[in-house]
This record gives structure tokens, C-alpha cells and sequence, in this order.
């Protein structure tokens, strides 16, 4: 049975230190701790992939916009063409950056998935 000690605040110490039990105590909050982290740096990854494509969104919104005002105040059939052909050359542009983004997001997607897989659940035990 381990000697107590009283101090002058009348509590009661005993001889086990402080230093062997915090080192148990901080690896057991780490690894009870790591599904948490996983899942919460998951969830952020979606949230940027997200507000990414909510971004899109939004600016092929005010590309249409930006194309129904132009129609609106051509008064020819020339005026109207051009008004499509600058509509479509930036289509195309974001078509292409649509398409870039989707390969660099495909990829932040995967690279954060296989790194969450092999360091975070299969570490802690946690099994699918």
C-alpha cells in the first residue's frame, strides 16, 4: 500500500508520481481522441471541396445574368452573336477550369482519404 503523505493543505499525496501516469493518460486521449480528428478533418475537406463547386455556382449564375442583359440590349442580329460568342468563349473557359478543379479536388479528395485511412483508423484499432 502506497505511504501517504499530508500536506498543508490536508490532502492526501501518494508516492506515485505524476510523470508515469501522464505519459498512459496522454497517449490513451490520443488515441481515443483520433477517430474524432479523422473524421473532423474529413468533414473539413468536403466543406472546402464544397464551398469550392458553391463558388462555380455562383459564377456561372452571373455568367448567364451577364448574357441575358447584353441579349436584352442588342438590336441586331450581329449585336445579339457577339453577345453569344463572348457568352461562349467564357463558358468554355470555365469549362476548362471546371475540369482542372475537378482533377485537383479528385485528388485532395483521395490523398486525404488514403492518409486518414492509413494513419487514423487503421491505427486506432477502428475497423469499417
Amino acid at each position: 500500500m502506497p505511504r501517504e503523505e499530508i500536506g498543508s493543505d490536508r490532502s492526501p499525496n501518494t508516492t506515485t508520481s505524476k510523470s508515469t501516469r501522464g505519459g498512459s493518460e496522454d497517449s490513451e486521449n490520443k488515441i481515443g481522441n483520433a477517430p474524432f480528428q479523422v473524421h473532423s478533418e474529413f468533414v473539413n475537406t468536403l466543406q472546402d471541396l464544397t464551398r469550392d463547386w458553391m463558388a462555380r455556382a455562383t459564377s456561372e449564375v452571373e455568367l448567364g445574368l451577364k448574357l441575358s442583359k447584353k441579349l436584352s440590349v442588342a438590336h441586331s442580329v450581329p449585336d445579339a452573336i457577339a453577345a453569344y460568342q463572348e457568352w461562349l468563349s467564357e463558358e468554355m473557359a470555365a469549362r476548362s477550369e471546371d475540369a482542372s478543379r475537378l482533377m485537383s479536388n479528385g485528388q485532395k479528395f483521395m490523398d486525404t482519404s488514403t492518409r486518414l485511412l492509413s494513419n487514423g483508423w487503421m491505427s486506432t484499432g477502428t475497423t469499417t
